[in-house]
């Protein structure tokens, strides 16, 4: 009987050192490591804008089945050379950094558009019930029924055959007047802030910063109302943007984005709602939308 007694006592002992381990979630790191090269998507350089500043390269990926008038209006500015000499001309912290033409409101001083558009249909919402791929989300969401993953977009969801690209980190969008016409891609923002989820179908979403936030989140803020910069050498003049189609492969820069309707995608997620390791001692057991980063490498070097 004693000896019954103390094996489970040694048992019992035993088992908080068991679920401890169990309880441990891979990192990140760990789990793309272990990632099929399947699961990694390159984007068509058809979609790929490389903004170049004086303080590197940003890295825009078009919304082109979410915004296709604004992504092709874009395109036809960026290949007219619209954008090169522009410059970045409001940054608002916890907001938005907004780049285009600073006497773009002057229509005497304004720069051309060349073939542009000057006005196009809004697209701040997109139907279609189920006709696109779609990664739900299990927790909830305020704004929306569902949010998931649309080929690495953020998106919501009404329940009702309508869907967005939700106003995330990074979440780059069409600046427009009152006008829900006015927006036609010539001025663009990116969040770099808290995630403004109100300003979601109120503005056509253009496309998403895949490499370079941190650029475009540390400028300096401006002092005018709204983050517009008060002196004209406050701004960043931009270099140039092309589209990674038009540039010689050779000088192409190598990423790849992380399947959203891969395994691997699913097992970061369900890490980051079940975080337990040495730090975190209470895991939320919930993620929101907008904090959840599709994870991007360089293929030529190893994660």
């Amino acid at each position: 009987m004693l000896a019954r007694t103390c094996l489970a006592l040694a048992l019992l002992l035993a088992l908080p050192a068991v679920a401890d381990e169990a309880k441990k979630t891979p990192t990140p790191k760990e789990l793309l490591a272990k990632s099929a090269p399947a699961e990694w998507r390159t984007p068509d350089p058809q979609n790929l804008v490389y903004m170049d500043l004086p303080q590197g390269r940003v890295i825009i990926e078009l919304a082109q089945d979410w915004s296709p008038l604004h992504a092709a209006n874009i395109r036809t500015m960026i290949r007219e050379h619209y954008f090169d000499g522009t410059q970045v001309i409001r940054v608002q912290d916890n907001f938005v950094t907004q780049w285009g033409d600073p006497d773009g409101d002057d229509k005497k001083k304004a720069k051309s558009l060349g073939t542009a558009k000057e006005t196009l249909a809004p697209e701040f919402t997109r139907k279609g019930g189920k006709s696109y791929p779609f990664t739900k989300l299990p927790d909830g969401d305020v704004y929306a029924p569902e949010v998931g993953f649309s080929d690495g977009f953020p998106v919501a969801r009404d329940g009702k055959g309508e869907a967005w690209i939700t106003h995330c980190y990074g979440t780059v969008g069409v600046a427009r007047d009152t006008g829900a016409e006015s927006g036609n891609g010539s001025s663009l923002y990116a969040i770099i802030g808290q995630a403004p989820r109100n300003l979601d179908r109120n503005l056509a979403v253009a496309g998403k910063v895949i490499k370079g936030m941190e650029i475009l989140s540390a400028y300096p803020r401006g002092g005018e109302p709204m983050g517009f910069y008060d002196k004209p050498e406050q701004r960043v003049t931009i270099k140039s943007v092309r589209l990674a189609a038009d540039v010689p492969e050779a000088e192409r820069t190598p990423i790849q984005v992380l399947r959203t309707d891969s395994k691997t995608f699913a097992a970061v997620v369900d890490a980051k709602r079940n975080r337990r390791d040495d730090f975190y001692t209470r895991p939320a057991g919930k993620i929101d939308l907008c904090n959840i980063n599709v994870p991007v490498r360089d293929p030529s070097k190893k994660l």
